[in-house]
């Protein structure tokens, strides 16, 4: 069976990793899921990232996060433009997450960027995913 869409594959990992509460997880690299996994981190969802290159495919190492009770403090991450029905809104548009307390992550022409920033640089675009 061919993955169809990489992006809820990866968010799926991320999803996963946590309950099971492991330190990492490591998922086939791509440009869009670096910069998913860079405003993930500037938000403060995981705790860093790297890029592990090889000959075949280079993988997305990411270190996940977790309080001090040991809960992941990513406690959803969804999916919300699909392969099947893309989701686009204007700046003006782009959703409060749990009334702020989450971040939507947009793709916009300005890169891939957190509803804040897509909202300062008043670009809208593709909304790939609300994470809180």
């Amino acid at each position: 069976m061919a993955m169809t869409d990489p992006i809820s594959d990866m968010l799926t990992r991320i999803r996963n990793a946590g309950m099971a509460r492991h330190v990492k997880l490591a998922i086939p690299a791509s440009k869009i899921k670096v910069a998913i996994t860079e405003v993930l981190k500037s938000q403060g969802y995981i705790k860093n990232y790297k890029v592990m290159t090889d000959d075949i495919q280079d993988s997305l190492v990411v270190y996940l996060k977790y309080d001090s009770e040991r809960r992941h403090v990513i406690n959803e991450i969804t999916r919300v433009s699909k392969p099947s029905c893309r989701c686009y809104v204007g700046y003006e548009d782009i959703p409060q997450v749990k009334n702020g307390l989450g971040c939507a992550i947009v793709s916009t022409s300005k890169g891939v960027l957190s509803d804040v920033a897509a909202r300062e640089a008043q670009v809208g675009g593709e909304l790939v995913c609300t994470v809180w």
